[in-house]
């Protein structure tokens, strides 16, 4: 298993972050790889059942995230199966008037020795990944935040 964790302040409430976060449609305009993100099913506390497709090297990764915890304002995990296999999970806590935003991961690559041998490169990629998509959702909310000013 491959995992990545990191976190972000952004300088907007816990419950703008989450309204941005809990909307399938934004993933893809802060996540570098990602292709689609789709609702499939909306369930009547909130959660949701997600198509996505992810680009890694040229190739398309398609599955699907059903969020098997959600909790508003709080935390959303999400269980992914499709061609990767795992977890992720957002965390979303309050923090000197913005938010502690919280993404950790844990995937399966497939493939046996070809996992072994590529899991150091998988595990930078998704760092950045991870890295990048925090550093884009800190961008887009508080740059919407100051035009609403």
């Amino acid at each position: 298993m491959i995992e990545t964790s990191h976190d972000v302040h952004v300088d907007v409430p816990v419950s703008d972050v989450f309204a941005y976060m809990d909307q399938p449609a934004n993933q893809p305009e802060i996540t570098p790889s990602l292709q689609r993100s789709e609702i499939l099913a909306a369930r009547e506390d909130g959660s949701k059942r997600v198509a996505y497709g992810y680009g890694l090297g040229g190739i398309t990764m398609d599955g699907e995230l059903d969020a098997v915890e959600y909790v508003p304002e709080e935390r959303i995990v999400w269980e992914m199966t499709g061609d990767l296999s795992g977890e992720i999970t957002w965390t979303f806590e309050p923090e000197d008037g913005g938010t502690r935003f919280t993404y950790a991961a844990g995937y399966d690559v497939p493939g046996g020795v070809l996992e072994r041998l590529a899991a150091p490169f998988v595990k930078r990629y998704n760092d950045r990944e991870v890295r990048t998509t925090l550093e884009n959702l800190k961008t887009r909310l508080e740059h919407d935040a100051a035009d609403d000013t």
